[in-house]
Order: C-alpha cells, then structure tokens, then sequence
C-alpha cells in the first residue's frame, strides 16, 4: 500500500521546468567546476533577485556540506557559530560543524527563533569573563529562515541580530534550505534583497525546494570569503560537473519561479492546519511555514503512521509524540485531502 508521502519536503525529484532544462541540455559539453556559461547565467539571475550585483555565488551539493564549509571558512580557529538550541547545525547535522573544528554554542530560543536579547548578553558575558582567553570566542551568528520549527524571522527581528553582529564584529550567515517556503509565505516579509543587504553569507535552498540536489551559496560582497573555491574543494565540496547545479538554479530563477514554487507547499500546509484545529490537535509549534508539528497521542501515532509518512520529532514531556508533517513544491490535492481524512 502506498503511504501518503509527508515526512520531509525532499521525498520528489525535481520541478518539470528543472528536468526540462536538464533535458534540453544533458548533451551540451561544459566547462567544469561551475565555470561553464549556465551557472554564470544563474548567478547573474540570482545577483539580480538580489539586487547584489557584486555578490559572489557558489553552487554546492547539499545542506550539511553548505553550512560545514561556510562556517568552517568563516570562522577563525579559536572561534565558535551561535545557534538556537534548536538550530539544525546543533541538533540534525550529526556534529558536522564541530568535526571541522569549531563549536556550536547553543543560546536558549522561543519556537526555534533567536532573540537579539539574548545574543547580546551572551556575547556580553563572554567579553566580562577575565578567562575568556580559554574559552571558545563566538565569531559568527547561525540563523535558518524559516527555522528549524518552520517558523520565521521577521525583518524587524533580523535587523537587530544585525545590529548585535556589527556592533560585536561577528559574522551573520543564514542557512535557506527551505527558503522558498519562507518567501511563499504570506507571513513572510523578509526578501532575498533584506538577506544580502543584512547577512555576510546566506544560502539559497534547491535540494528541498525543487531541484535534484544543491545549494546556492550567496555572498553579497566580494572578498567575504578569499579563495573560497579552493576552500570548498579542500572540503569535499566541489562538483565537477557543477552546470547540473547551475541549470537548476538558472531554471529556479527563470520567470520568478524559485518565489513561487513555495506557494503550494505552503497552501497545502495550510489547509491540513486548519484540519487540525478543527478535529482537535493541538500543534505543538506555530509554524506558518510548510512544516506542521501535531502532538499525537501513541495509538494515535501507531495508526496515523500506518497509512502516512510521517517524521518523529520528539517525545513531549506528557508521553505524547511530536510528529512533523511536510509539505512541498510537489504535494498534491489528493494527498492533502486523504491525509485529512485519515485525521
């Protein structure tokens, strides 16, 4: 029997306009490496959706490769990244930052989200401890949009991490795995334009928002990150056949299609929401994202998961279960309304 696919937001291949440029072009010789004439044409689409004419961008495989090289490249030796408690670098990337040398260092966070409050007394203790020269410095900022919990930063609320970070000198990077979600979002009033003028690095999602594979690495201002090509394959990180990636990001940003592919993720979403209010679920998140996260009660867990794919998040202190149900680019009607029916 087939499950009704909800478990993550990366279960599909690839968007139909994605394979048809991939189509078109499987047989065109390229350059390697992601210096071929279609990824220079993507970038050229991203700088502008940008508005960073000067950005330099770089295209890798994946999430956890993505934030591993950054922040590895950013990042001094005697520096740490600061996430939420929650943050996908602290808690889903199996230590993939610290087995590159530099500590997560985790600040307690409201439904996923960090607060310039906090920031800055953290930082502020640190710089008040006399032995804090044996200590691991906080060097950059580690923030996801949409977060972990699927919920979002409001421009009001990146703007004030902002401040904390060049006031304190540390670097702010944002980890768009699930962008488009975050951009398709009628809560949403944070652009690509708000991220390259506030971060020093971000990262636009394709893996979960409709390509095969691969992410956009986005630094609005040359220099940020010297040799930064050498450094990504002295990490690993380096296609050689990089116009795959290119294609798709050149695809993803022909017509505005990487802002709207998001919509029906977060349509859909919506509407198993609202299903939920109605028959009496409690969410344990508020996320107005693509990401829900019911509490279900074990029996109620055993049965849903029998004909619904769904991802264990964690065991709530009642002995209920956190489940999160996702949606995507490619979720379709009929799936959202069995789902609601099971429910």
């Amino acid at each position: 029997m087939r499950k009704l696919p909800f478990s993550s937001d990366y279960m599909q291949g690839a968007h139909p306009a994605v394979l048809r440029r991939l189509a078109e072009e499987n047989l065109t010789p390229c350059a390697g490496y992601g210096s071929d004439r279609f990824s220079e044409a993507a970038r050229e689409k991203i700088r502008a959706a940008c508005g960073a004419p000067e950005a330099e961008i770089f295209f890798l495989t994946g999430g956890t490769q993505t934030n591993a090289t950054v922040i590895g490249c950013m990042l001094q030796p005697w520096q740490g990244v600061v996430a939420a408690d929650s943050g996908h670098v602290a808690v889903h990337e199996a230590g993939a930052i610290e087995s590159g040398g530099h500590k997560v260092l985790t600040l307690p966070s409201t439904d996923g989200k960090l607060s310039a409050d906090t920031l800055e007394a953290f930082v502020k203790s640190f710089l008040g401890d006399e032995n804090r020269e044996h200590m691991v410095a906080p060097g950059m900022v580690y923030l996801s949009q949409p977060t972990e919990l699927g919920t979002l930063y409001s421009l009001a609320e990146l703007r004030d991490i902002r401040r904390i970070c060049r006031e304190y000198n540390l670097r702010l990077y944002v980890d768009g795995a699930r962008l488009a979600y975050a951009l398709a979002c009628p809560a949403n009033d944070v652009t690509l334009r708000d991220l390259a003028e506030d971060c020093d690095a971000f990262y636009i999602g394709g893996t979960k928002c409709g390509t095969l594979f691969g992410e956009a690495v986005v630094l609005p201002r040359k220099g940020a990150i010297p040799h930064f090509l050498t450094l990504i394959k002295q990490h690993g990180a380096l296609l050689a056949k990089g116009f795959v990636a290119g294609l798709q990001f050149d695809a993803l940003f022909t017509g505005g299609l990487y802002e709207q592919i998001g919509r029906n993720a977060v349509a859909s979403a919506d509407r198993i929401r609202t299903a939920l209010d109605e028959k009496g679920y409690e969410q344990a998140f508020p996320s107005p994202t693509n990401q829900i996260f019911p509490l279900l009660k074990q029996e109620q867990y055993r049965r849903l998961s029998e004909k619904a794919d769904l991802s264990f998040w964690e065991r709530h202190a009642d002995g209920r279960t956190v489940v999160r149900i996702a949606t995507s680019w490619a979720t379709t009607e009929e799936d959202v309304g069995a789902l609601i029916s099971i429910l």
